[in-house]
């Protein structure tokens, strides 16, 4: 049997990876598109914006490793909700700074609640022990 017939895709650590957080991101995605209507690159934007405070998309796409592309398109549709707000730069009016309004703040305080229990859960399925390497596995690979 040549090396290629004995690959397994479920021993592939990207493809598992990528069905982890696929099944745990669907999963929250529960809330915040039951809740507030939101996409998932939309509850990105307003998470990074009530963690991080003001930034530009272009800070956000470096932060998070999102396409700028995506990023216009969720802080359009959560202007249009009167999540966030865009101010120009004075320094560079090619860019503008993103901020949360009251009722974007108020929808990210709500899902941050609700994200800390998801978490909890989601950890409550591993012991400490297990939880701390899975931790430090995860953030390695992120390269965090």
């Amino acid at each position: 049997m040549s090396n290629s017939e004995e690959f397994d895709l479920r021993d592939f650590f990207p493809y598992l990876l990528n069905l982890a957080a696929e099944e745990s991101s669907l999963d929250f995605q529960a809330y915040y598109k039951t809740r507030y209507g939101m996409l998932r690159m939309e509850w990105r934007v307003l998470f990074h914006l009530g963690r991080y405070g003001e930034m530009t998309a272009t800070e956000m796409g470096q932060r998070a490793k999102l396409h700028k592309t995506k990023i216009s398109r969720a802080v359009k549709a959560l202007e249009n909700r009167r999540f966030l707000t865009r101010h120009e730069m004075e320094s560079d009016r090619r860019n503008e700074l993103l901020q949360l309004s009251a009722l974007g703040k108020a929808a990210y305080d709500d899902l941050h609640e609700l994200a800390q229990k998801y978490n909890q859960s989601l950890a409550d399925q591993f012991s400490k022990k297990e939880q701390a390497v899975l931790r430090s596995c995860l953030l390695k690979l992120a390269k965090l």
